[in-house]
């Protein structure tokens, strides 16, 4: 573990270290994550700020609308206001009316990656997961726009997430048809990078707060490839820095400005969750993290799953040694279907079952 080193000593251990590999990619994989590198360092200024202008180019061209009419698998999809003073909203995805009856599903309410700083619920890579996980794992998913920094740094992100699931306890879910009702009582967090990270935050903040009997309860995160980190640099961190697509240290930190409070540090409790003094509620849900191989923050995620071991919650730690950061974004690499399969057992032996004696699930449409 390397700890406490300058960053003459660290560039110096990266220089000793041998050289990764960088991770075999289909071509088109390849083509998208390497448009993107140039165009997130192009997009996050060297002044600390986040070039809008540049940015809603790129989110035009990556935009799709919500679509009430069903897709060739039967999902669709409708946006809601949440809080429109702070532009605050969600897209719903769900299956379009059944003929006959259906029991309440689970609702999985999903926060996209992007460092804090970038991409979108609209935009085609998180529609397309959320419709896939949808229709995989039988769930309605949630998946929500959450305002981002530097604009709005800490905790701008956290109050979204917990302020969406206080409008889901109080409304149910908006935007779905009338015979499709969803279960409040298997209510599941799931995101990727920094929505892995939102998620934890939003989770412990709605468990610490012994919600009535009314409330949405979380049945389980659904952590994939979350975002933590702290001072120091991990083996994987330099190891990998350069070698793989996505996320390097530079755009790491550079993220971590953005987000976190003016002269913070990266050990600021946001972002440096896997140390002892880490608060968990007592409530806190199991969850399932999803670690990447060609993931430069794989440490730390494995340090986060430790830390939840260690507080007596229950954790899952599914490994895919060929992933890079946010593979799962790309439907024709193997291992996204598999995520997305061990989302769906996750969901099924975590929620509750509105047959099973003495459960009551709060059914909203």
């Amino acid at each position: 573990m390397e700890t406490g080193r300058t960053g003459q000593e660290q560039d110096a251990a990266r220089t000793e270290r041998p050289r990764a590999s960088p991770p075999a990619l289909p071509c088109a994989v390849r083509l998208q994550v390497t448009a993107f590198s140039p165009l997130i360092d192009v997009i996050n200024r060297r002044d600390g700020t986040v070039n809008r202008g540049l940015y809603s180019v790129a989110d035009r061209i990556l935009r799709v609308r919500a679509s009430p009419r069903p897709d060739s698998s039967g999902i669709r999809s409708a946006d809601f206001d949440v809080d429109a003073s702070r532009r605050l909203w969600a897209r719903v995805f769900s299956f379009s009316s059944p003929a006959a009856p259906q029991a309440p599903l689970p609702v999985v309410v999903y926060f996209h990656g992007g460092g804090f700083a970038l991409f979108s619920a609209r935009q085609c890579y998180f529609d397309r997961l959320c419709r896939r996980i949808c229709r995989s794992v039988g769930a309605v998913v949630v998946s929500v726009e959450y305002r981002l920094a530097p604009e709005h740094p800490y905790p701008a992100a956290y109050d979204d997430a917990v302020d969406t699931l206080r409008f889901i306890d109080a409304n149910g879910v908006p935007g779905l048809d009338e015979a499709v009702r969803v279960d409040l009582s298997s209510c599941f967090l799931a995101g990727e990078s920094a929505g892995g990270n939102i998620i934890h935050h939003a989770a412990n903040r709605w468990a610490a707060a012994a919600p009535t009997p009314n409330s949405v309860r979380l049945a389980g995160l659904i952590s994939v490839q979350p975002y933590f980190g702290g001072e120091e640099r991990t083996e994987s961190e330099l190891r990998l820095d350069g070698v793989v697509p996505i996320v390097t240290l530079r755009r790491a930190d550079f993220w971590w400005r953005a987000f976190l409070p003016e002269g913070a540090s990266r050990d600021h409790p946001a972002a440096h969750v896997t140390d002892e003094n880490a608060e968990l509620a007592e409530a806190f849900p199991p969850a399932m993290v999803l670690v990447g191989g060609f993931d430069p923050l794989q440490d730390w995620q494995r340090r986060y799953a430790d830390l939840l071991r260690r507080k007596g919650k229950t954790v899952e730690v599914v490994e895919f040694p060929d992933g890079i950061h946010a593979f799962y974004l790309f439907p024709n690499l193997p291992d996204t279907a598999r995520a997305i399969e061990r989302m769906k057992t996750f969901v099924e032996s975590n929620r509750t079952s509105p047959s099973a004696p003495g459960s009551f699930p709060r059914e909203r449409n």
